[in-house]
């Protein structure tokens, strides 16, 4: 056997470090988005913020990008899932539980095999039900509310399942549910050029989380951003070059490492964020949380060495 020459393992040793940086970004966002709302500004305002700058940037550099996107109704469904899972991620892990939250969001080889089997017809396998298996019990683990079995009455019953409770939690499944969605529309709509599904996911970040804040802050349950208070420029901008910069080094790492490899080192943001929120007060590991996650990780795990299933 040759062994593989210095230039083709340093250029993977240089593509999984970018995938790490991608997923160090992602992993300690809550922070500059906790802070900007202490700034005055809501996570929904400063997502749709720092999409649109970005989305402005990739339209300069890549103009043709916008006229893929206005003329594929596929990417508008890749809008729709980037930008719930934008929206939902962030705003989750401002109002809620960091661990908890990124937990529960990366149940997404559940969604996924839920949805691999709608969109792309892929069938179950034996692997995927142990996957799917694995995620469930991590997140009724997670979820199984504290306290005692109930009264014994229906209602105290119901009060035991395991299920979300709180807004955080919801947003955590529902940004997992889309982030699924989004990977799987990102592979069936892989011959599409790298530009207009880079333009789409950003697009969708802006126009969701855009949406979403106005009707929020029309009904009064969010502030309108105030233009007085513009402390938040600046770390508004830095945070779209580094948005920017994760994803040009996500593009640059899964084009360079297999697909399994990649999902590997992007499992690195659950270390991120769980391990900021525990030193910087965002978030708690307990014993309940820490088994659940750890089968959570596990199902993230087997998927991302999982062999592509076939047809």
């Amino acid at each position: 056997m040759i062994a593989p020459s210095p230039v083709v393992g340093r250029a993977a040793g240089i593509a999984a470090l970018a995938l790490v940086f991608n997923a160090l970004v992602w992993g300690t966002s809550w922070w500059p988005f906790r802070w900007l709302q202490g700034a005055g500004l809501h996570p929904l305002w400063a997502t749709a913020l720092i999409y649109t700058l970005a989305s402005t940037v990739i339209v300069a550099v890549r103009p043709r990008a916008l006229g893929q996107v206005l003329r594929t109704p596929a990417l508008w469904v890749l809008v729709a899932a980037a930008g719930t899972t934008n929206a939902s991620f962030n705003w989750g892990v401002v109002i809620g539980d960091v661990v908890r939250v990124v937990l529960l969001f990366y149940l997404m080889p559940f969604w996924t095999v839920l949805l691999a089997r709608v969109v792309l017809g892929e069938r179950f396998t034996a692997a995927a039900t142990l996957r799917t298996v694995l995620a469930l019990a991590g997140a009724a683990i997670v979820l199984w509310p504290e306290g005692g079995v109930g009264d014994g009455t229906a209602a105290g019953f119901a009060g035991q399942l395991p299920v979300p409770r709180s807004l955080p939690d919801w947003l955590g499944l529902a940004g997992g549910f889309s982030f699924a969605l989004n990977n799987v529309m990102l592979r069936r709509e892989a011959a599409r050029p790298e530009e207009g599904r880079a333009l789409a996911m950003f697009l969708g970040g802006a126009i969701v989380a855009g949406a979403v804040a106005a009707v929020l802050a029309a009904s009064g349950q969010v502030r309108w951003p105030a233009p007085a208070e513009t402390r938040w420029l600046v770390p508004v901008g830095l945070l779209t070059a580094l948005f920017l910069a994760g994803n040009l080094a996500l593009q640059y790492g899964a084009a360079r490492l297999a697909a399994n490899r990649t999902s590997v080192v992007m499992l690195t943001e659950v270390v991120f964020a769980s391990a900021s929120a525990i030193a910087f007060g965002g978030g708690t590991l307990t014993s309940r949380v820490a088994l659940g996650g750890g089968l959570i990780v596990a199902s993230a795990l087997l998927a991302a060495l999982a062999p592509a299933d076939r047809h």
